[in-house]
């Protein structure tokens, strides 16, 4: 049985990562909208400057500017082959970028569950996206399930 100590690191530890999720989609519609030729880290790097943003979130916003920095082109090839009737530049800015965020926690990072990804797009795409993005948001990171397996 795990100890309260844990349980209550553990609760703050899922918090800071769906609070830096929602940072990182600010990164990305930053750099969505800006597109500068800025990489995504140097974006980061540039909110950082001018937000605050808790120490205890920077370490995974930081791991998914990476990761899209290292694998976007990837990720968006996946997301492109599973959106049916749609093509990824044809997306608003917010569902494209939780999209991104999403993809890129179920093709690449191995200690996320894929349902909590999915989860978590779900939720960013019901606080910043329109009436139907939570939806489709579902819909397409549903469809991508079968490539990550």
């Amino acid at each position: 049985m795990k100890s309260a100590q844990t349980r209550t690191s553990a609760k703050f530890s899922r918090i800071n990562r769906t609070r830096a999720r929602a940072w990182a989609l600010q990164v990305l519609y930053q750099w969505d909208v800006v597109n500068n030729n800025d990489s995504l880290s140097e974006m980061f790097e540039n909110i950082l400057l001018t937000r605050k943003i808790s120490n205890a979130r920077i370490p995974y916003i930081k791991r998914i500017v990476s990761g899209l920095d290292a694998h976007g082109e990837s990720i968006d090839v996946a997301l492109n082959e599973v959106l049916q009737n749609w093509r990824l530049e044809r997306l608003s800015v917010i569902d494209r970028s939780v999209l991104r965020i999403a993809a890129l926690e179920m093709l690449c990072f191995t200690d996320i569950p894929h349902k909590v990804s999915i989860l978590e797009g779900v939720r960013l795409a019901e606080l910043y996206g329109g009436n139907e993005s939570p939806g489709f948001v579902n819909g397409v990171l549903d469809a991508l399930m079968p490539r990550v397996q």
